[in-house]
């Protein structure tokens, strides 16, 4: 069949079904997706490193296997953020010292993705080390929103959420720490979640209990991503933090009885200003939960400690990940990478301990919330799509950020207290730009956000499967 421009709007869930039953092979998938970004990534510049050639190879060797060994995703292709190793594949991290870097290994979750039948064509951009919520860097530039392409695409996962958005990609991978997940699906339209620590197994960094940053699923629909988030679960003794797979599948989640009784709205958190217009679609799409006779009331954890706590926690990370880098390629370090190694650094032993302890206290005060409520809502992001050469958000309603992370404090408060969430679209500003509903849930609870999220979707109705043509 070759390439075949229509499959591109539609859903992963059908695109498998159709792999499935042998209406479409890999290698059409593959001739289909090529097109595609011939014609629109010069655009957007989501996908810098392509791999066609390892991907036809991989299609090839699956197409051998009967269906019923071919994995969960049949032949899916799917692409890989650039902070991730694929063996084989040129991968940067986004950062001038890894330009020329390829891996002989892949991470686990790429050998995860692929034992699931997921074919890898394609690295998505990201930027440096995944630092800031904005996908720029000095390898392959910036990714654009392809709402308009004047704006960012957020970050860091932002070249995948615009592959998503363009329709480059039926599924793709991310990962999140501050957000990396959630703001760039609420900036480009699409879905991400960001599951609980140990959900998605990885090759771990070098603090091998890490549990701030993790791997999770972007897609179009919420059932899409519930297909990706299964194929990625699991436990692998390579990572010592990964939890086994659930009993029941993520997607059966989206068809079981369940849904929620009682949600909770917050504008804020209690923690940032946010953008009014963001602040006004947030909140009436959050109270369409009362079609579906569920309970909104407005409420949210204690999170007073955050700025702090996770000021201190993420400045630790980047020390213990990239302190040699400091000292070998300060040269070649962007400023906010650099202050943020320079930050861990100069931590002392009563500001980790200080920090720990409110991590805990947050983590039980959160644990409380959820005995009343079974989500809690909140706006993705604080603002929407902003110029693309604004590096990060400075400024918000009037308030001035002291740094360029603390703009990010609705999303991090959730990583912090180890809760899955999930950004779902839930309408555009005046002017079209995508805002994004996040939708959270205490610890392990990645079915509840999913049935949650998938009932919002049905009720919005905003059929954000079809992809958009940059502009």
């Amino acid at each position: 069949m070759a390439a075949d421009m229509s499959l591109v709007a539609k859903s992963a869930t059908d695109i498998v079904k159709l792999l499935k039953a042998g209406e479409v092979t890999p290698l059409d998938l593959l001739d289909t997706l090529e097109k595609r970004v011939k014609a629109v990534d010069g655009k957007v510049n989501a996908l810098p490193t392509l791999c066609f050639d390892r991907a036809r190879k991989h299609a090839r060797a699956l197409m051998k296997k009967p269906a019923a060994e071919r994995g969960l995703l049949q032949g899916m292709p799917v692409p890989i953020k650039d902070l991730t190793d694929v063996a084989g594949v040129l991968s940067t991290q986004g950062s001038p010292i890894f330009k020329d870097f390829v891996p002989e290994v892949s991470n686990v979750l790429v050998d995860r993705l692929e034992a699931q039948g997921g074919i890898v064509y394609a690295k998505s951009n990201t930027p440096e080390f995944g630092a800031g919520a904005n996908t720029f860097n000095e390898v392959f530039g910036a990714t654009v929103n392809p709402y308009n392409t004047k704006l960012s695409a957020a970050g860091s996962s932002g070249g995948a959420a615009v592959a998503l958005a363009t329709g480059m990609a039926w599924l793709a991978h991310g990962s999140d720490m501050g957000g990396s997940l959630r703001n760039p699906a609420s900036f480009c339209g699409i879905v991400g979640l960001r599951p609980s620590p140990g959900r998605v197994a990885a090759t771990p960094g070098t603090k091998i209990d890490s549990t701030l940053g993790v791997e999770g699923p972007m897609a179009r629909t919420v059932a899409d991503l519930a297909l990706l988030l299964d194929a990625m679960s699991g436990d692998d003794h390579r990572d010592p933090r990964s939890l086994p797979a659930p009993r029941k599948s993520f997607r059966s989640a989206l068809r079981g009885p369940w849904k929620p009784k009682r949600v909770a709205w917050s504008p804020d958190l209690g923690i940032t200003p946010v953008d009014p217009e963001v602040r006004a679609i947030t909140e009436k799409a959050a109270r369409r939960f009362k079609e579906a006779g569920v309970i909104v009331e407005e409420a949210h954890p204690d999170f007073s400690e955050i700025h702090e706590c996770f000021g201190t926690l993420r400045a630790y990370a980047f020390a213990t990940t990239k302190v040699e880098l400091l000292k070998t390629h300060r040269d070649k370090l962007k400023p906010e990478v650099i202050w943020n190694i320079e930050k861990g650094l100069k931590l002392t032993m009563e500001e980790m301990t200080k920090a720990e302890a409110q991590r805990q206290a947050m983590l039980q005060r959160t644990l409380a919330f959820f005995e009343r409520y079974d989500l809690l809502l909140t706006p993705a992001t604080i603002v929407a799509a902003y110029p693309v050469e604004q590096r990060f958000v400075a400024e918000c309603d009037g308030y001035t950020f002291p740094d360029y992370v603390q703009w990010l404090s609705i999303a991090y408060a959730l990583t912090t207290v180890s809760c899955p969430a999930l950004s779902l679209p839930c309408g555009y500003t005046k002017d079209g730009r995508p805002i994004g509903l996040q939708v959270a849930a205490r610890p392990h609870g990645e079915d509840r956000v999913l049935a949650g999220a998938k009932i919002l979707e049905d009720i919005l109705g905003l059929g954000t499967v079809k992809p958009v043509d940059p502009r």
